[in-house]
């Protein structure tokens, strides 16, 4: 005969919402039976319960963090094709997935044609770092730009800097793609030099470090920025064939045959 799960008395279930504890009353049924089963104590049992809490707000916030970063959910490291054609050096990876490098605060620079992987490398190493309680922010180079840019008109620029100098790894992505402005040499020169030695940044690029200085507008300034930048980064050079291919959507023998499109729904004020 089979037992049925024990009732969780409204009461209970009451103080363990006061307590803001309420996930736990899904699965507690569950793991009464199995403590009851196992013969565990009761200081067992509730650490059995409350380990899963543990584990699901860690969860929880993880997700939070990589939401809050801008990653992208789909790159991951457990989702990367080890059968891609690309190459690279195993050891700079492992190395720079035991985050050692952010824990002294060095730079990594993902080098690589287009195509090959680099940005969802960047993401798969955002990731492992919210994971680890890290605050993590992934950008275009391009887009960060083009926010210092709009910051000098509202006067934010300083509050700006300051926020991405504090920031514990950024990942810029698709630097040095097009030549830079006076003024975006100095936002790059300035938000390197607030970072060197204090907080590790990961940038990803088509261009080989030594085009980087022809991106800048005022050499001085682009030496100095890249020497500091280079000096203190690991390089993870990626070569091969386009990973993108891997991410193309596909067509299973299994997926059901597609329906009929749903109508667009019209804003209300726009229905006739």
């Amino acid at each position: 005969m089979k037992t049925l799960p024990p009732v969780i008395s409204t009461e209970l279930k009451t103080a363990l919402k006061k307590l803001k504890l309420g996930h736990i009353i899904t699965a507690l049924p569950e793991r009464m039976v199995l403590a009851e089963k196992q013969g565990l104590s009761f200081e067992d049992s509730l650490l059995l319960v409350l380990s899963d809490e543990v584990s699901r707000r860690e969860s929880s916030s993880c997700t939070r963090r990589a939401a809050k970063a801008g990653l992208d959910p789909e790159m991951v490291m457990e989702r990367w094709d080890p059968t891609s054609k690309v190459r690279y050096d195993k050891r700079v990876l492992a190395e720079l997935m035991s985050l050692r490098f952010v824990e002294a605060n060095r730079n990594a620079v993902i080098l690589g044609a287009v195509g090959v992987g680099k940005t969802f490398l960047a993401n798969a190493l955002g990731h492992v770092a919210t994971r680890h309680g890290y605050n993590v922010s992934i950008t275009r180079a391009d887009a960060m730009l083009r926010r210092l840019k709009q910051s000098r008109l509202d006067n934010s620029r300083d509050a700006v800097i300051a926020e991405l100098a504090s920031i514990d790894l950024l990942i810029i992505d698709d630097f040095a793609l097009e030549p830079m402005s006076r003024d975006e040499s100095r936002d790059i020169y300035q938000l390197i030099v607030e970072r060197t030695g204090r907080a590790p940044t990961i940038v990803t690029s088509n261009r080989d470090t030594a085009e980087w200085l022809a991106a800048f507008d005022e050499t001085l300034l682009a030496q100095s920025a890249v020497d500091r930048f280079i000096h203190n980064a690991y390089d993870l050079v990626v070569e091969g064939e386009s990973y993108r291919a891997r991410l193309k959507p596909k067509l299973s023998d299994d997926d059901p045959p597609p329906s009929s499109p749903n109508a667009k729904k019209q804003p209300i004020g726009r229905r006739r």
